[in-house]
């Protein structure tokens, strides 16, 4: 069994701040709020969360094996 790891650096793609958050196990999270620029991110299309867009690593529903798309993954 994989181990979830659950810190991922989201990166604003508007002004390249990056910040160190923990995903939530419960739930997607749709929108993220830049704490520089104030930049209001939300997933890419075909991806299921900002983490699975903008982070270092994707959510933990993807990391253990979801696939891609929030109604199969989160």
């Amino acid at each position: 069994m994989t181990e979830v790891l659950l810190t991922s650096v989201l990166t604003c793609p508007e002004c390249g701040q990056a910040r160190t958050e923990v995903m939530p196990t419960d739930a997607c999270q749709w929108f993220y709020e830049c704490e520089d620029c104030h930049a209001i991110l939300r997933p890419k299309t075909g991806d299921c969360c900002v983490f699975c867009s903008y982070g270092t690593l994707p959510c933990p529903p993807i990391q253990g094996g979801g696939q891609s798309g929030c109604e199969r993954a989160c």
